[in-house]
């Protein structure tokens, strides 16, 4: 559910007020990163919606997709969090989310007694399989950004996503 459209762009709102109080390029920065976070925002509800009908939120789908891509079909829950980047808590919620639904289960290691494994079940390979039709199908969302637009905004995050170490640069 989106919230009511405003009259305004509110985020240019707050560049005329950003730059008529700080000089130089704060205001480009300011609106530059105030629109990725609202973006973000709107995808993730976009998305979200997209796969209630598979009681998947976006981040299990990630988990779930790691899990379907991997060559076993199960990765510890360390492994997990680094692939993803996110703290071992969103770690276990997300696979707590995914165990609810039958579609991933815990099980131990086979060599690492410390260590546990998410494991895909057959149900999950085929709602892994049914939701990424449905997002390929709905361009996971993007529209109206065109191939252009996107691959552009790929580059673009990809420079700060390396700046950041997300992976060698």
């Amino acid at each position: 559910m989106t919230a009511p459209s405003l009259p305004f762009d509110p985020i240019e709102e707050a560049r005329r007020h950003w730059a008529e109080r700080w000089p130089g390029d704060a205001a480009d920065e300011m609106v530059a990163v105030t629109s990725i976070m609202r973006v973000h925002q709107i995808l993730m509800a976009r998305l979200n919606e997209l796969l209630e009908p598979f009681g998947l939120t976006f981040p299990r789908y990630e988990a779930l997709m790691l899990l379907h891509f991997s060559k076993r079909g199960s990765l510890p829950l360390g492994k997990i969090g680094e692939r993803l980047q996110v703290h071992r808590t969103s770690v276990t919620n997300t696979i707590d989310g995914l165990e609810k639904l039958k579609l991933a289960r815990r099980v131990p290691h086979e060599t690492d007694r410390r260590a546990v494994l998410a494991e895909i079940t057959p149900a999950g390979r085929k709602v892994a399989e049914q939701a990424t039709e449905m997002l390929n199908a709905a361009h996971f969302a993007t529209e109206p950004l065109s191939d252009a637009d996107l691959s552009g905004l790929a580059g673009i995050l990809q420079s700060l996503r390396a700046g950041a170490g997300d992976f060698p640069g």
